[in-house]
Order: structure tokens, then C-alpha cells, then sequence
């Protein structure tokens, strides 16, 4: 049988406050609350999302992160800072445009769209 993710860890050091960020900007909730370490329910088909609270943070770029794709790239940029997110950056390549993304501790991730143009 081949391998299989159910589920994508984040490191942070204050997990309650990243499961607030991360319920509303996935639209889930809460599956598993252990306190340092919290389980989001999962999403459509995709994995899980676990925080696991860690006495010191990983410096610099998180060496994994994750892609979103969505119909209008401006409007889920907006919505997202406005929960607490901070714009890293813009980058393009033919046929898609996509946002780097900190959430609330700092974790980088992307949210595109495919098609659009700067």
C-alpha cells in the first residue's frame, strides 16, 4: 500500500491562537484539542492540519509549506490578512499569479490562481 498524508503539522509557539487563524481562514473547526497540540478537521478531500506547540521557533523560511488555489486571488488576500495574515510577496509565472502568505506565527504559504495575469 502506498503512503498516504492525513496530515500537515505546523510548529508554533502559541497553538490556540494559530487554530483561531487557520479554523477561519479554512472555514473548519476544531476535530482534536490536547491543549499544545491541536487537530483541524480536515477540509474537502485534503489533510488534516495539526499545531503543535514548540518551546522555540524555527528560525528563518519554513522549509515546507503549502499551496491554495482560488478563483480570485485578491479577494482570499484580503480576507486573509484581514484574519491576521501578512502579505510576503507576489510572484508569477505563465498562467498562474500567486501571494507568499505569513499567517499569525510567521508560517509562510501561498495562495493562487490560476490564469490570471499581473
Amino acid at each position: 500500500m502506498p503512503l498516504t498524508i492525513d496530515m500537515i503539522t505546523i510548529d508554533t509557539s502559541d497553538a490556540r491562537k494559530l487554530a483561531d487563524f487557520w479554523t477561519a481562514a479554512l472555514g473548519t473547526t476544531v476535530q482534536n484539542d490536547w491543549g499544545e497540540f491541536i487537530v483541524l478537521a480536515p477540509t474537502g478531500s485534503g489533510p488534516a492540519l495539526g499545531l503543535q506547540q514548540v518551546p522555540d521557533a524555527t528560525p528563518g523560511k519554513n522549509r515546507l509549506h503549502f499551496d491554495s488555489h482560488v478563483p480570485d486571488r485578491l479577494a482570499e488576500v484580503a480576507r486573509l490578512v484581514d484574519l491576521g495574515a501578512s502579505e510576503v510577496a507576489v510572484h508569477s509565472v505563465p498562467g498562474l499569479v500567486w501571494s507568499v502568505l505569513a499567517d499569525p506565527d510567521g508560517n509562510q504559504f501561498c495562495v493562487g490562481q490560476p490564469g490570471e495575469k499581473l
